[in-house]
């Protein structure tokens, strides 16, 4: 009976161990990255792959969906590091996910972007070399769209004009949904939810090209925003009470930071120290963003791109041992 209770007891201690190594707090062979579905933050990731990979030897994956999911396996665990953190958009989800401890913030990745709803720049002060006079020319704030619904008229409801919304999932999207209220949008215009960012850049991309109306929801830094003159609308300066009350402001300000799961910094001690210095700007970014445009070219290759033109940039974040191993995968 003895011997019973303690092969018992044995088994019940290699399984406790066994269930030890398999937590949150063991070593990893595979970080894993969140892909939200905008081209910055593939071509963020692309970056820190390729540093994760060459410089520090661990293999790597991505995990896409919405804001929200991705969030989600972040304080999970399922993801480990999120490249491209909006903390503002998401405040209310962020603010709890730190102060619960899910995730922790590791650093800024840049903080000088905006967003909002744009018009092209020709909408209002027309294009001479184009042949275009002013479409809307008293046009300057989102509330003064409601004037000009023939100007961005709906193709599927001619009656009114139609204002391209974030895609469905995006946490931005019932921000503009509240403003769309507050302002009495719906009396002249239609909020049209894209399937994604590739459908705003298609439309928008359309619009422009043929020289007409186009509003929509988008931001900085990206390809297109640097690829188009573009003029974004204006509303109150951001006030937190007025933003809580109805989004009758513009968007807060972003930091737009880098966060991993609660366990990541044990997990692997060195990558959490080269994200703590992961560090560009919206400029930078767009840099990547405008070669992808300009040379149909995938994130990775971007990335490759870039860390070519800045390997100032990058080796500042890595010891030189980690800088030398990432240069050489790079001839």
């Amino acid at each position: 009976m003895k011997k019973t209770i303690l092969l018992l007891m044995a088994a019940v201690v290699l399984v406790l161990s066994a269930c030890g190594n398999a937590s949150g707090d063991s070593e990893i062979d595979t970080i894993v990255l969140a892909d939200a579905g905008w081209d910055s933050i593939k071509v963020h990731n692309s970056i820190a792959q390729r540093i994760i990979e060459e410089g520090y030897d661990y293999n790597t994956d991505v995990t896409s969906g919405s804001t929200a999911a991705t969030v989600q396996g972040l304080r999970d665990g399922d993801i480990h590091v999120y490249t491209e953190v909006w903390t503002d958009n998401i405040k209310e989800l962020y603010e709890e996910s730190i102060e619960s401890g899910d995730i922790e913030q590791l650093s800024v990745n840049f903080d000088d972007n905006v967003q909002g709803l744009y018009v092209p720049s020709y909408v209002i002060e027309g294009d001479p070399e184009r042949g275009i006079e002013p479409l809307a020319p008293e046009l300057e704030t989102v509330e003064d769209l409601k004037k000009y619904p023939e100007v961005f008229q709906d193709p599927e409801d001619p009656s009114k004009g139609r204002l391209i919304n974030a895609p469905s999932g995006w946490a931005v999207e019932q921000a503009i949904n509240e403003k769309f209220e507050t302002y009495g949008l719906g009396e002249t215009f239609n909020n049209f939810g894209p399937g994604s960012d590739a459908a705003i850049i298609a439309d928008l991309a359309s619009a422009y090209e043929a020289g007409e109306g186009w509003v929509g929801y988008y931001w900085s830094p990206t390809a297109i925003t640097a690829k188009y003159d573009l003029t974004l609308l204006k509303e109150d300066p951001y006030d937190e009470e007025q933003w809580n009350e109805d989004k009758s402001t513009e968007f807060p300000p972003n930091d737009v930071v880098v966060a991993v799961h609660k366990d990541f910094p044990e997990q692997a001690p060195e990558v959490t120290e080269f994200l703590k210095n992961y560090e560009t700007s919206s400029a930078l970014t767009e840099e990547a963003l405008n070669y992808m445009e300009e040379n149909g070219a995938s994130p990775e290759e971007a990335a490759e791109w870039w860390m070519k033109e800045h390997e100032d940039v990058w080796t500042s974040w890595v010891p030189e041992d980690v800088a030398t191993a990432v240069q050489e995968s790079l001839q």
